[in-house]
């Protein structure tokens, strides 16, 4: 394994060499590097002073060095050359990100690179962001005086805004790794709700994002089997290391905490290691594992009723003046909620049908006045429905202007002493009552939602706190025709925004704060691939992302196996249009696969 470790005085003329050779590398002519070797000579009593760190491979041979200069809280990265031999064996990457590293360390919070034109496209895939173009230096008129066929132009100028992870992320894990695992289907059968998937084969795909249930993982521990290179890409793309991988406990059915508990060895080597274990949800089967006291009481929140009963007692505190709350009835019989939906499509008026509980989106059912009359009635709208108690709710009519806000949840936890700690709010798509993905970051949700969205949600997590929970908990709502936020529900559980999360705080660490990060649920795919098709797809896409400056990772990888393939994706970038851009590229990437397949157009007579 290739190490980073400092350089020393006597290793200047070598360092100065491998400096040389790297340049060379992009064909300069001799003129040319004559030109530039004074100002890339490193000297000896400078090896300390420049901050120069060297990769060295597990024989003793450096590969590469870079130098972080400068004093907190500008820095510049002054040097990142790598040997020939080794370009695009990740040494780059790695001397890269310990120079961020570094400079978080130092309390740099502004990081200036002059890259030569032929390094760009690399800074721009690590997340440098194109600054004002640098000033000619001594490299810069070199390449002025060379002839025309050397020429590559003034020096590309990039910034990078180094970060620590960011607190909630420490609060969240200690800061350190943690054991995840995708207990998701076991979540949800606990509820015994009749809108969910018996087979749980929904449940099993959304565990894949236990890859993501804190920002570095040790271990993941998975129902399904995934594919090898699946785990591969997402650790390359977030740096992360010695990631141990249990997949393939449980085919189908909730018992995967019970499966990994039939198994000794591996619960000892779990909950041996003194790291946290994160869940999907709070379980019976995950406190055992995890020695930590089990009251199904704690999770009544999760019940949209009493959720509603919540939202109500904390707006009657005040404070909450931006938020309004639904109306919303508890039917005890499928006749009483009949009436009611009658009587509101009477009115004109649109319902919203749910179910005790469910996930994203599943028993919660949007039915207009119209869709009452075309379906001969109330009772024929219910029969539809998924049996067991109904919550009847009043719709709110949201926005009617192209592209105004609609969905938006709040994110957050309680720790074990009883803390509540603020993630973020983010905007959510919602499509017919049904979630299908969330994007979080800087700009996401506009000032005039976020203020209230944060301020009621921190509210709810403080009375979560009194009632005994401690977990992860988000707070969805809907956006009203006025602009005020209205909750819908609680979740006590992680979800797929709070997985934007973790990835934004990972990036945003690794590669400079301002990430925006995006989840979409389902990706199309054009065709079933087998599995090393699916990884090439992936690893096409994660490199045309990098060439607009963003990140793709893969997030849900065993929907491509399915009869009708997709997949679970991220996307991350420093803006929205980067955002949207890698969104369309992997989308029309992904849907492109099955061209191959396609019938051959008829000749032409």
């Amino acid at each position: 394994m290739v190490k980073v470790r400092a350089a020393r005085a006597a290793e200047a003329e070598a360092l100065t060499g491998l400096v040389m050779r790297s340049k060379a590398h992009w064909g300069y002519d001799a003129a040319f590097l004559a030109a530039c070797a004074p100002e890339l000579r490193i000297r000896p009593d400078e090896v300390s002073a420049r901050r120069i760190v060297v990769a060295e491979d597990p024989q003793g041979a450096v590969l590469g060095l870079a130098s972080l200069e400068g004093a907190a809280p500008l820095a510049t990265l002054g040097l990142l050359f790598v040997e020939p031999s080794a370009i695009g064996r990740g040494v780059g990457r790695l001397l890269y990100r310990d120079v961020l590293r570094r400079a978080v360390e130092q309390g740099v919070r502004r990081l200036v690179i002059d890259s030569d034109p032929h390094a760009a496209g690399f800074y721009r895939a690590m997340g440098a962001i194109a600054a004002p173009a640098a000033p000619p230096g001594p490299t810069a008129a070199a390449a002025a005086a060379a002839p025309a066929a050397d020429r590559s132009g003034r020096l590309v100028r990039f910034e990078v805004a180094p970060a620590p992870l960011a607190d909630w992320a420490r609060a969240w894990t200690g800061g350190g790794r943690a054991v995840h695992v995708g207990n998701v289907a076991e979540f949800n059968a606990q509820f015994g709700d009749s809108s969910l998937d018996r087979e749980q084969a929904a449940a099993h795909h959304y565990a894949c994002l236990a890859a993501f249930y804190s920002p570095c993982p040790s271990a993941l521990v998975l129902p399904r089997a995934v594919p090898a290179g699946w785990t591969d890409l997402v650790c390359r793309q977030l740096g992360w290391t010695g990631v141990e991988v249990y997949d393939g406990l449980v085919e189908r059915g909730p018992g995967l905490v019970d499966a990994v508990r039939a198994r000794p060895a591996l619960a000892a080597r779990l909950t041996g290691a003194g790291e946290p274990l994160v869940p999907w949800g709070l379980t019976r089967p995950f406190g055992l594992l995890a020695g930590r006291p089990w009251r199904p009481e704690d999770l009544r929140y999760e019940s949209k009723a009493a959720a509603h009963g919540l939202f109500g007692r904390v707006l009657a505190q005040g404070g909450h003046p931006r938020i309004v709350l639904p109306a919303q009835v508890r039917t005890t019989t499928r006749w009483s909620a009949a009436r009611l939906l009658s009587a509101r499509a009477r009115a004109g008026r649109s319902t919203v049908l749910k179910s005790e509980h469910g996930v994203g989106g599943s028993g919660t059912t949007v039915v207009t006045a119209g869709q009452v009359r075309a379906a001969g009635g109330a009772r024929a709208v219910l029969r539809r429905l998924p049996r067991g108690p109904l919550l009847v709710e009043e719709f709110v009519e949201g926005p009617t202007e192209p592209g105004a806000v609609r969905d938006l949840t709040y994110d957050g936890f309680v720790d074990a002493s009883g803390g509540v700690h603020e993630v973020g709010a983010a905007l959510m798509d919602v499509t017919a009552g049904a979630y299908r993905g969330a994007t979080v970051g800087p700009g996401a949700v506009p000032d005039w939602a976020q203020g209230p969205v944060l301020a009621f949600g921190g509210a709810v997590g403080r009375e979560l706190a009194a009632s005994g929970y401690r977990g992860w908990f988000d707070v969805d709502f809907v956006v009203e025709a006025a602009g005020r936020p209205a909750p819908t529900e609680t979740n006590l559980r992680l979800t797929g925004p709070s997985v934007a999360f973790m990835v934004e705080a990972r990036l945003d660490a690794l590669r400079g704060a301002g990430h925006l990060v995006r989840i979409a649920d389902r990706v199309e795919l054009g065709a079933r691939l087998p599995e090393a098709q699916l990884d090439e797809l992936c690893a096409d896409l994660a490199r045309a992302c990098a060439g607009l400056g963003a990140v793709f990772v893969p997030a849900i990888p065993t929907g491509a196996f399915d009869p009708a393939p997709w997949l679970g994706v991220l996307v991350a970038a420093h803006s929205l249009e980067a955002l949207d851009a890698a969104e369309a590229l992997v989308r029309s990437g992904a849907a492109a696969v099955g061209a191959m397949f396609d019938a051959p157009a008829p000749a032409a007579p």
